[in-house]
């Protein structure tokens, strides 16, 4: 359902495997073909999407610098391709620069990501070169997405007490535990990082966290609620987080399920968690 404003999505995925090796793609075969922009649009049709942020897709290493120009190429056919978030691998330290060095000739890159998720050594984002790697983000004003589960959230409240001067936001609320119906301690721990104050939270990828089949908009309701209330309305964005949430459903049910969450959100706080804070967060 179109709103009264444009939408801002803060969290799209393109990928062709036949121009870029991902390689997580083996293992879901559902997702492992091309998702373009013209299939995006007619997901999105009755969406009233404004604006987009394409979120790197974890392509193989070395081929980063190649998805950025690809999808920069994207933006060319769709306009409403406003900002990229590139993979970078900030774990290099101040050996990251030259690479932070050539995004800057991509207009479009508007923030860094280094997807944590597949992580399992404790601490792996304080060690002493991956804290540097994401400092070294501020001179270029670029932003940090964090991408992880949520037992790795007081790790990366560290992280991001360590690094003030970076603009940060947690995608997908920290991936809860929604499948299993658990709340505690992803609570305590997001109440931790919300705390801070140069961290927002982006709504999304919820739905591939619960039960991919049977889920209701019900079993979102506490997540919602909890991160909007930790964050408030002033550092929450939309994220549709296409294609991946078609795993478990399509696009307007995802985005009536959301606001199906916020019952009691004036026009305001929508146009804010829709539009305004993607917008300011991503230099749009």
């Amino acid at each position: 359902m179109a709103r009264p404003f444009p939408v801002v999505d803060a969290h799209v995925h393109f990928w062709d495997p036949h121009l870029l090796n991902y390689p997580w793609l083996d293992e879901v075969p559902a997702l492992d073909r091309a998702f373009l922009p013209s299939g995006y649009a007619a997901a999105t049709a009755a969406a009233g999407i404004g604006k987009m942020v394409f979120v790197e897709c974890g392509c193989a290493p070395g081929q980063n610098l190649d998805e950025v120009a690809w999808v920069s190429g994207l933006a060319a056919g769709e306009s409403r391709l406003k900002g990229i978030v590139a993979q970078v691998p900030v774990e290099r330290g101040q050996g990251v620069r030259d690479e932070l060095i050539a995004l800057t000739y991509f207009p479009l890159v508007k923030g860094v990501r280094r997807n944590l998720q597949g992580e399992t050594a404790p601490g792996f984002c304080l060690t002493p070169d991956f804290v540097a790697g994401v400092r070294s983000l501020a001179e270029f004003d670029f932003s940090f997405d964090l991408c992880l589960v949520h037992p790795q959230l007081p790790a990366v409240t560290e992280l991001v007490r360590r690094c003030p001067e970076v603009r940060f936001v947690l995608d997908h609320c920290g991936k809860p535990a929604i499948r299993a119906g658990q709340t505690d301690p992803w609570r305590q721990h997001l109440s931790e990082l919300a705390a801070l104050p140069n961290v927002m939270c982006k709504l999304s990828g919820l739905l591939t966290e619960a039960d991919w089949a049977h889920w209701q908009p019900g079993d979102l309701l506490p997540y919602v609620r909890h991160a909007v209330e930790c964050f408030g309305f002033d550092r929450v964005m939309y994220g549709g987080d296409w294609p991946v949430l078609t795993l478990a459903g399509d696009y307007p049910r995802w985005s009536a399920a959301l606001a199906a969450c916020l019952p009691a959100a004036t026009a305001g706080d929508l146009q804010k968690l829709f539009q305004i804070n993607a917008e300011t967060f991503y230099h749009l």
